[in-house]
């Protein structure tokens, strides 16, 4: 076969699209390519008819880095057998396969070829690890849920349609991962107003007069308690995730059986319109299953579900055996009819409402998968209406994700048979507004601590994992993969041996590890050459930061606590000089004792304004006394000061203050938000100026 021949067979294996717009004549595409051409020639056993598709409207499979990556990929390491996702393969020199050393899965080929087989395949997956009470869910399968409660990034302006950007006052924005790609929160600010949930009640609040200038009661919807926001210019909108359904449905009675989670929950989204100054909810989208996370760029909003399929399994009678029992799920698995799996959606705008569900032409599979999930990635652009949300899905499991302003990332851990950790990393490409693409699946050794743990930067997604996290042989590596193709560029570990990983940040081609025990290392990862990461310096001293915040030149602050004794004492804050990779060192440090923390921040609740070089930690503490508060302090290039604490009135029945959740900077001053309102304080004396209450 020739080469034209060759690349003509790879470009038409699918119609191109947006995304694939240059491919093939990139570099990426030229390695691709190239590996193929190899491969072919060398009489390796390739079958190119494999590639010889029926043309599904609207199929996810990319050849940019869907099929042509991953005959590359399986290419590269000759014809071996299906390993499966997560298990650890010979590699090479350089991490390719071929040598000792662990490595991901081959990426796959993920269509289905026909709505038929998408059935006869989800029907074989499911009943293969359908059990004698049903679907297994945790039997098999761990989510590592996002411990932090989401990610964290330099604050930057918001644009506002409805008002120009030069007549807002300077002001902080959500704390995210990475600039320019919006997290839900339950409090936004343009700097002229400010939007609030709290207590299921959306409130706006003019940012000049410290006044609610229109409220929204979400009562009404199910999920109303976990309401989150995303705001572009006049318009919001509203996460509601409903979880009130039972992890078992009525089996007994012969009702449907949802898995994991359930399908009588689901995930709703309000578009909601401020231009009039009233907020009016402009139409809605019902998804099934839960919610999982969203992000948004520009006026794009992803949202991410993850849905389970819907069976009536037959009820217990009498003395049957698990053995009978499993034969009846798995007949019953084999009845249900295709729809018992795609997710469904009800849309409402301009006062009509619309029903669906997902085509089949817009599922795809990675190489492995159960069968009793489906992920889907709904499409919302806030200047439009919410009438066609576009989803594409997925048969996987979901629980991390991650985003950068091209490519989504959803990451679900599991373990192996053998109770060793994997974690499947699924790529989706949103470059642009219109409906994303499934790019394609790979899995890593070990499990996230959370989003942080991923990172896509100059052609590579790093990867921080932690293998035996809960055993005394615990040890974390960083994963360098090619972002095209997924492969692994390289891979260094032995990090924190025996130790849990608190925080990761990735901050160009660096990884900051912080790993725990009995003392705190952080560790600095050089990832300049991908294909020969190293551990470029380590330190060493109590405590340990949950959350690591670059403050620029050369400085890292971390927010964690103090440990005594071995037992931990009271929040700490930390300064560090990273200047030096090879020699990072601590130059001060701030704690509070008797403020033991229940949990890890909140990286939306931590506020560094730049300007003034102030940070805010909220304290949270068991302690009544000592929760609640937010600390203040000033930070300059060598030294932590503290200016003082600030706490929210009381709003509680029982007399106690309720804690500060959200701070934030506008102009001049310092806002505060608890579940009893927003207190304004004079950002440098920390004087009280205002209250606006939740009431």
């Amino acid at each position: 076969m020739s080469d034209e021949e060759l690349d003509r067979v790879l470009r038409e294996s699918r119609p191109p699209t947006a995304a694939d717009a240059g491919w093939a004549e990139s570099a990426a595409g030229d390695r691709v390519l190239a590996a193929v051409r190899s491969r072919t020639t060398t009489g390796r056993g390739f079958a190119l008819p494999a590639l010889r598709r029926p043309r599904l409207v609207g199929l996810a499979v990319g050849l940019a880095a869907a099929s042509a990556a991953a005959i590359a990929v399986g290419l590269a390491a000759g014809p071996p057998a299906d390993h499966g996702p997560g298990v650890a393969l010979p590699t090479g020199p350089n991490g390719r396969p071929g040598g000792p050393g662990p490595v991901p899965a081959r990426m796959a080929l993920a269509a289905y070829t026909s709505c038929d087989a998408m059935l006869d395949q989800l029907r074989a997956h499911t009943a293969d690890h359908v059990g004698p009470y049903g679907l297994p869910g945790s039997d098999y399968l761990y989510a590592y849920f996002d411990r932090l409660g989401g990610p964290a990034r330099t604050p930057a302006a918001l644009t506002d349609a409805g008002k120009s950007v030069d007549s807002a006052p300077d002001h902080s924005t959500t704390n995210t991962q990475e600039v320019g790609v919006g997290e839900p929160d339950i409090v936004v600010t343009d700097g002229n107003r400010l939007v609030s949930v709290s207590g299921g009640v959306l409130r706006v609040v003019d940012a000049a007069t410290h006044e609610v200038t229109g409220q929204l009661g979400l009562g009404l919807y199910a999920g109303a308690q976990s309401a989150q926001l995303l705001m572009s210019g006049d318009r919001v909108l509203v996460l509601l995730n409903d979880y009130s359904s039972p992890y078992y449905s009525d089996v007994i009675d012969r009702g449907p059986y949802a898995g994991p989670g359930g399908d009588a929950a689901g995930t709703t989204a309000l578009l909601v319109d401020l231009a009039d100054g009233t907020p009016s909810v402009l139409g809605t989208l019902h998804t099934d299953g839960q919610y999982v996370q969203a992000r948004m760029v520009g006026e794009t909003v992803r949202l991410v579900v993850q849905s389970t399929p819907e069976f009536r399994f037959p009820a217990i009678r009498g003395r049957q055996t698990a053995t009978e029992r499993t034969a009846a799920n798995r007949a019953a698995v084999q009845r249900a009819p295709l729809t018992a799996w795609l997710p469904t959606y009800e849309a409402t705008a301009g006062g009509r409402t619309t029903s669906g569900s997902v085509p089949c032409t817009s599922v795809s599979h990675p190489a492995r998968y159960t069968g009793e999930s489906m992920l889907t990635v709904y499409t919302v652009n806030l200047d439009g209406d919410l009438a066609d949300p576009q989803p594409i899905s997925l048969a996987a499991n979901g629980a991390n994700v991650y985003a950068s302003d091209t490519s989504l990332y959803v990451a679900d851990t599991r373990y192996t048979r053998h109770n060793d950790e994997r974690t499947q990393l699924h790529r989706f490409d949103i470059e642009g507004a219109g409906k994303p693409t499934y790019l394609g699946s790979h899995a890593v050794p070990g499990s996230l601590l959370n989003s942080y743990s991923m990172s896509e930067y100059d052609g590579t997604l790093r990867v921080v994992t932690t293998q035996g996290e809960w055993r005394s042989r615990a040890e974390t590596s960083v994963y360098v993969l090619d972002a095209d193709t997924l492969t692994l560029d390289g891979s260094v570990g032995g990090i924190g041996r025996g130790e849990q990983v608190h925080a990761v940040r990735f901050l160009g081609a660096l990884a900051y590890v912080v790993t725990f025990k009995s003392v705190d290392p952080m560790f600095v990862v050089d990832l300049a050459d991908p294909e020969h990461p190293r551990i470029a310096g380590e330190l060493t001293m109590p405590g340990y930061s949950d959350y690591l915040h670059p403050i620029g030149d050369g400085r890292l602050l971390g927010v964690g606590q103090d440990v005594s004794g071995g037992l931990v004492s009271g929040l700490q804050i930390s300064l560090f000089d990273v200047s030096s990779p090879d020699d990072p060192q601590r130059l001060d440090n701030v704690t509070r004792e008797h403020t033991p923390s229940e949990s890890p921040i909140d990286p939306h609740a931590f506020l560094y304004w730049a300007t003034d070089r102030i940070a805010v930690v909220p304290i949270d503490s068991w302690n009544y006394r000592q929760s609640g508060a937010a600390l203040v302090v000033r930070v300059d290039n060598e030294k932590l000061t503290v200016l003082g604490t600030i706490r929210n009135p009381v709003g509680s029945s029982n007399g106690y203050a309720t804690g500060i959740e959200r701070t934030l900077v506008i102009g001049d001053q310092l806002w505060t938000m608890s579940s009893s309102g927003l207190r304004v304080s004079d950002l440098h004396s920390l004087d009280r100026e205002a209250w606006v209450p939740f009431s």
